[in-house]
């Protein structure tokens, strides 16, 4: 269910956000070892303290216990294979082009790296003009699609990837 067990690492400390809710709102949590939390537990009062802002918001736990029961209700590894699949298939169209150094797939996450950085605004303008959102991070243009996602959407998200990528 983590990168970390893919890594086969045992982090200390591992901090999960946006999925808990399966994005639908603002969520965070930080767990760590017992031997991690005892020391924290025994720091003085605000050791490692936050804002209360987002600190056990009724709404957005409900809303992770709720997401969080949808994606074990079903079978997300089949799930994720086949939209990893598909990334593979049909972001392999990106590695001809000029401004691609690379493609690369990890479970649901796909990414066609530049060989430069991307100009940020105007790129993401190309993409919503393309009909979808996606924003570029450096010389990355990744896709983290939900686990529903239909592969008609899927393939709406990668054909935009290849069109922009090609014309730059």
């Amino acid at each position: 269910m983590f990168a970390c067990e893919h890594a086969e690492v045992a982090p200390d400390i591992l901090c999960l956000g946006k999925a808990l809710t399966g994005g639908s709102m603002t969520l965070a949590a930080t767990l760590t070892t017992a031997e991690i939390a005892t020391v924290i537990g025994r720091g003085e009062a605000g050791c490692l303290m936050h804002g209360p802002t987002f600190m056990a918001n009724p709404l957005a736990c409900a809303a992770a216990v709720a997401s969080i029961d949808l994606l074990m209700a079903g079978d997300w590894q089949a799930r994720v294979g086949g939209i990893a699949r598909q990334l593979t298939r049909e972001l392999e169209a990106c590695r001809g082009l000029a401004a691609v150094a690379d493609v690369r797939v990890l479970g649901a996450i796909g990414i066609v790296e530049t060989h430069m950085a991307i100009d940020l605004p105007a790129l993401t303008a190309r993409f919503i003009d393309a009909g979808v959102w996606l924003r570029p991070f450096g010389r990355l243009v990744y896709v983290m699609p939900p686990y529903v996602i239909s592969p008609e959407d899927l393939s709406m998200l990668t054909g935009a990837i290849a069109c922009v990528l090609a014309d730059i």
